[in-house]
């Protein structure tokens, strides 16, 4: 019988798995801890919202907490989680040390869900008009964060190959403080593929992307710029839809039915709208982690058009489901290559079910996490010797940190 463990999540925000891949990937996580007997509650200090996962009907506890509060203490202290999971490196700078002091014992576990500063320090480059340079990571304030809370935790759960060689390469962090975990998919089978529309039922582009994350309104101001004119120059009868959460009145402004460019704002199956479409647009100038509106283009069949940041970490030794370009013009001819090329789209959806079954269909990716973890508390105290980097920053985070939140809650009790 399985050992029942206490786990905390601690959310940076409640997860909405329909809304973007890092709510997917929560949930998938905690699918993982819950297959292996494990009680788990789910804390955050952020507001609720209409699209959250109703995690209560799953069984999972879930926690108010404040910021600068030491009501958390009290809570974790009568909690006393066998780990903790901090959802991105913001959340262990907030409440890190606090589980630190009260639950020593507890293993704790970073999920970066991507590298915050690299997608920063990408995105400066592109307001600048420049190229990106690995050694604008190094004048991102952000990495210095980011960077500090890996060593504070026990282990940080990275979802690319590429951002595991930067931080190994470029930043000499020991491998065995970090951990490769990408997406856990289910296989595309038969089944699912029988499913699938053909490339004669389908009609017009694709694109789904939250509107709060910036390089998604980057890639749709790029595309209604540079890039839709071009196409639609050549297709003029095609129409590109773009679907995601939280449209600004910005992004509205962009809506063009009668030049066949489209923002229809939320989706209410995102699956089912991309699988309607016959290629998937996504030229994303700027970000980090794997990005999931690719991967869901290809559980759905749909090729896709993409940069190199947009494919990173995705395909690996695979060719492309569709094709990877950086210039507008380029983009655009692929673009439109791809939709009217029936045999080269059957070949290139051939490619992303091949990505999704040898690359993210792997049970072995959850079996030996929790292997992991299992290690991880047996030799802790070892593991903490061997880092000493980390302890060292998690002392004077005490000393700064902890008492500028004790300040501050001193200050709000005024």
């Amino acid at each position: 019988m399985k050992e029942k463990k206490q786990i905390l999540i601690i959310g940076l925000v409640w997860p909405e798995p329909n809304s973007s891949a890092a709510g997917g990937r929560m949930m998938n996580l905690i699918k993982l801890f819950q297959q292996q007997g494990w009680k788990i509650t789910f804390a955050t200090s952020a507001a609720e919202s209409e699209y959250q996962a109703d995690l209560k009907s799953r069984n999972i506890n879930t926690v108010r907490i404040a910021v600068n509060d030491s009501s958390f203490d009290l809570f974790i202290k009568e909690l006393q989680p066998s780990f903790v999971l901090f959802d991105r490196f913001l959340t262990e700078e907030q409440f890190g040390w606090r589980v630190a002091e009260q639950c020593p014992g507890a293993l704790r576990i970073l999920d970066t869900e991507d590298l915050h500063f690299l997608r920063r320090a990408r995105e400066t480059a592109v307001r600048q008009g420049r190229p990106f340079e690995k050694a604008d990571l190094l004048h991102e304030e952000t990495t210095k964060r980011e960077i500090a809370s890996i060593y504070r935790s026990d282990l940080s759960l990275i979802i690319s190959e590429y951002e595991m060689q930067l931080l190994t390469n470029l930043f000499g962090i020991d491998e065995k403080l970090l951990y490769y975990l990408p997406f856990m998919l289910s296989k595309i089978d038969k089944r699912v593929i029988d499913q699938w529309s053909d490339f004669s039922e389908r009609n017009h582009f694709v694109m789904v992307g939250n509107f709060r994350h910036p390089p998604n309104w980057d890639a749709v101001r790029f595309l209604r710029a540079e890039v839709w004119p071009l196409i639609r120059n050549k297709l003029p009868e095609a129409e590109l839809h773009i679907y995601g959460s939280y449209v600004t009145q910005k992004a509205k402004q962009l809506h063009k039915p009668e030049e066949g460019f489209y923002i229809d704002g939320r989706a209410s199956d995102a699956q089912q709208v991309v699988s309607e479409a016959r290629v998937c647009l996504a030229p994303l100038r700027f970000g980090a982690g794997l990005k999931g509106k690719l991967v869901e283009a290809m559980q759905c069949g749909t090729p896709s058009i993409t940069t190199t940041i947009g494919a990173e970490g995705i395909s690996g030794k695979f060719e492309w489901s569709g094709s990877i370009q950086d210039k507008a013009t380029d983009i655009a001819d692929a673009a439109v290559e791809l939709y009217q090329n029936e045999t080269a789209w059957y070949k290139k959806q051939k490619e992303g079910i091949r990505i999704i079954n040898e690359r993210f269909a792997k049970p072995e990716y959850g079996d030996r996490f929790i292997r992991r973890i299992t290690e991880l508390v047996e030799e802790l105290d070892t593991h903490r010797l061997q880092n000493f980097t980390g302890r060292m920053l998690e002392h004077h985070t005490m000393a700064s940190t902890k008492y500028m939140s004790r300040w501050i809650e001193e200050k709000n009790s005024l």
